[in-house]
């Protein structure tokens, strides 16, 4: 059995780090949102979903117009990215002003309440939307990169030869940039200072003349122009999308933000990448490690089971600190 999970373990730590990649970016939306407004976002996963969708149409449109294949794959892959950033960060901000702001006061539960609404709203509307146009809710989309690079492992004692698929390449450096510069922002600029304040202490950064609604505005806009990068690499590496695949994908990142520690930027980052590896890992082997009895259907229950162990035995996450609730 030990020789079996070694010989695929290469393969496994690749297509982990892809997805714990997606899920490590996705998870710095809720992390964010958490720290500065102590909100659980849960509409941040169809804001990730949205984006998946609109970087799938303006695809569509860079083929219609023929531009598919003249444009450089990279380019064409950086300008979908682009402008799905764009469309989910307006979401996020539009989202903010309607379903946040007015409740910023209220008990936190109407607030999640609340993002559950929203929630719904954007799985029904992108629904209607990508039914109205492909004639189809599950939308198939067209890749950018089809090679894949053999990695001949077989000459190292234990491992099987391998491969990975260009477009992983692409996700680990497109989600490397973004999470160094989302850690460059908060830690080195004016604005990421003035983030840092809001998140620890709101009313005392408004006294200190930082305008706390704008901060808001950035750190929702941000943190969806995250989500929306995310949901166009997902649907490049996996090729086919559904306006339902931000709930599970949501959950997984959520968790993530919680076993690094939510509202800790290199916590999320940090636990997306666990919460991959685990998952895939678990996907490749839970049948050998089960004589059969469970199989990779069953790869998601240890994403929860870690959320749970988490919040048993140390709730604040791994990079978390244990705050006192103000009596």
């Amino acid at each position: 059995m030990f020789a079996t999970l070694l010989q695929s373990l290469p393969q496994v730590l690749i297509d982990g780090l892809a997805l714990g990649a997606i899920y490590a970016v996705v998870a710095l939306g809720y992390t964010m949102v958490y720290g500065i407004l102590e909100l659980i976002n849960f509409a941040h996963g169809e804001i990730f979903m949205t984006g998946a969708f609109a970087g799938t149409a303006v695809l569509f449109l860079f083929q219609s117009l023929g531009l598919l294949g003249g444009l450089p794959a990279w380019l064409s892959y950086v300008l979908i990215i682009f402008v799905a950033m764009m469309v989910t960060g307006a979401l996020g901000v539009g989202i903010e002003r309607v379903a946040y702001r007015p409740l910023r006061k209220a008990p936190k539960l109407i607030s999640l309440i609340s993002a559950f609404g929203v929630s719904f709203v954007l799985q029904d509307l992108i629904r209607f939307i990508a039914e109205l146009k492909t004639g189809n809710y599950i939308v198939s989309t067209p890749s950018l990169f089809e090679g894949r690079i053999d990695l001949p492992l077989s000459t190292v004692s234990g491992f099987a030869d391998t491969s990975i698929k260009t477009n992983t390449i692409f996700i680990l450096i497109i989600a490397v940039l973004l999470m160094v510069g989302l850690d460059l922002f908060v830690n080195r600029t004016k604005w990421g200072v003035a983030m840092r304040a809001v998140a620890q202490d709101r009313e005392t950064a408004s006294l200190m003349s930082i305008n706390v609604n704008k901060v808001i505005v950035l750190t929702f806009f941000i943190g969806s122009a995250l989500g929306g990068s995310t949901g166009v690499l997902f649907a490049q590496q996996y090729g086919t999308i559904d306006p339902y695949i931000g709930f599970i994908l949501g959950m997984k990142a959520f968790t993530a933000a919680v076993l690094g520690g939510i509202g800790n930027i290199r916590g999320a980052m940090f636990g997306g990448i666990v919460i991959g590896v685990l998952e895939m890992f678990a996907s490749a082997n839970l049948g050998l490690l089960t004589n059969g009895n469970f199989g990779a259907e069953y790869k998601d229950v240890f994403a929860f089971m870690i959320l749970i162990i988490v919040l048993i035995f140390k709730p604040e996450g791994l990079f978390g600190k244990a705050v006192k609730e103000k009596v």
